[in-house]
C-alpha cells in the first residue's frame, strides 16, 4: 500500500471536516531564518494546514512589490538555498505541517537539480512550486521528484488555454494554485465570482485539490474564495505583517491573531 503524503492526508482530514485549507506563504530569511523557524511553528499552531516557504531571489517576475522586498531583505541577510533546507530540517523536529518551497528555478538549478531534490526530501519537504518551470519542461527534475516522494504544483491562471489547464489539471499533484488574476501577488482586489467560474470548471477535471492565491488579503477575502476552492493561499497580506514588526516582540501574537481570523472564515459552522 502507498503511503498518503502529508498533503494528501491533511486535504482528505480537512474534506471530512469540511473545512478549507488555509495556505499562509512567508518569505524564508524575512527578517532571518530563525525568525522564519518561529513563525513556521508560529502559523502551524494558529491554524495554518500548508505552509508555502518562498525561497528568496534576486530576479522575480511574479512578485508584487511587498514579497519583492521580502525577498531583497532575506537576500541581505545571508539567505540561501541551502540554508533554507537546514531551516525546514529544524521545524520539521517539531511539525508536521506539510512544507512547500515556493521560487524560482535558477537557483535549484545552480544546486544541481537532483541534488536538490534529494536534500530537499531528506529536510521534510513536501512540494516545490516553481513559478517559472512549464510542465512541459520539468523532465530534468520531476523523475527525480516522484522518487523522492515530493510533489510538484502546477501553477493556472486565467490565461491559461482552456485545454492546456484540463491536460494539466488531469495531470498534477499535491494541489493545484490557481492564480486569481493576471499581473503579480498583492496587485488588485479579487473578484470572488469570476474566480468561481474558473475554480468550479478545475475541480470537473483535477487529479487534486484547488488552491487560490494571489489577491487574498482579508478575512472576508477568504471567506468568499473558500466557499468554492479547496484552499485559500495568503502572501502579501501576510508578509506585510512581518515587514512591519519584524523586529518587534509582538510580531508573533500578530501574526497568529491574522491566522486564527482567517481560519475562522474557511471552517464549517457546527451543526
Amino acid at each position: 500500500m502507498v503511503k498518503m503524503s502529508r498533503i494528501a492526508t491533511t486535504f482528505a482530514a480537512l474534506k471530512q471536516r469540511r473545512e478549507t485549507a488555509l495556505i499562509p506563504f512567508v518569505t524564508a530569511g524575512d527578517p532571518d531564518l530563525d525568525a522564519t523557524a518561529e513563525l513556521i511553528l508560529t502559523l502551524a499552531d494558529a491554524g495554518a494546514d500548508l505552509i508555502e516557504l518562498g525561497v528568496p531571489f534576486s530576479d522575480p517576475m511574479a512578485d508584487g512589490p511587498t514579497i519583492q522586498a521580502a525577498s531583497e531583505r532575506a537576500l541581505a541577510a545571508g539567505t540561501t538555498l541551502a540554508g533554507v533546507l537546514q531551516l525546514v530540517t529544524q521545524v520539521r523536529k517539531k511539525t508536521q505541517t506539510p512544507l512547500i518551497l515556493m521560487g524560482y528555478y535558477n537557483p535549484v538549478f545552480c544546486y544541481g537539480a537532483e541534488q536538490f531534490v534529494r536534500d530537499a526530501a531528506a529536510a521534510g519537504v513536501d512540494a516545490l512550486l516553481l513559478v517559472d518551470l512549464p510542465p512541459e519542461e520539468s523532465g530534468e527534475i520531476s523523475a527525480v521528484m516522484r522518487e523522492s516522494g515530493i510533489d510538484l504544483v502546477t501553477l493556472l491562471a486565467p490565461t491559461t488555454p482552456p485545454e492546456r489547464m484540463k491536460r494539466l489539471a488531469a495531470a498534477a499533484e499535491g494541489y493545484l494554485y490557481y492564480v486569481s488574476m493576471t499581473g503579480v501577488t498583492g496587485g488588485q482586489k479579487i473578484s470572488p465570482e469570476a474566480i468561481r467560474v474558473a475554480v468550479e470548471e478545475l475541480k470537473k477535471v483535477a487529479a487534486v485539490p484547488v488552491a487560490v492565491g494571489f489577491g487574498i488579503t482579508t478575512a472576508e477575502d477568504a471567506r468568499a474564495v473558500g466557499a468554492f476552492a479547496d484552499g485559500v493561499v495568503v502572501g502579501s497580506a501576510l508578509v506585510k505583517i512581518i515587514e512591519e514588526n519584524g523586529q518587534s516582540e509582538e510580531l508573533l501574537s500578530k501574526v497568529a491573531k491574522f491566522i486564527v481570523e482567517l481560519k475562522h472564515e474557511l471552517t464549517a459552522p457546527a451543526n
